[in-house]
């Protein structure tokens, strides 16, 4: 988020900052999310979601964009139907 906010600081636009975020810290989180996802706790989960919070009141996420747990979701639907393909 420091990286993100040095950015903006030199004028980077909007839109360009979100997509840094999507590309940044989202794939990170994201990573790997369908081992670990089912192992958070409540409190780990409101702390993900908190970094979504001030990145939507920093305009880098949209409240219209889905929620982390709605990727993670996503990402185990992916992952699920990949092994029933092959």
């Amino acid at each position: 988020m420091y990286a993100i906010r040095v950015l903006r600081s030199h004028g980077m636009p909007e839109s360009a900052l979100q997509q840094v975020f999507r590309a940044v810290v989202v794939s990170k989180l994201t990573y790997a999310a369908p081992a670990w996802w089912g192992f958070t706790t409540s409190t780990d989960r409101q702390r993900i979601d908190g970094i979504f919070r001030r990145a939507n009141k920093s305009g880098l996420w949209t409240s219209d964009s889905p929620t982390f747990e709605a990727l993670c979701s996503s990402a185990d639907d992916e992952l699920f139907t990949e092994l029933y393909i092959h």
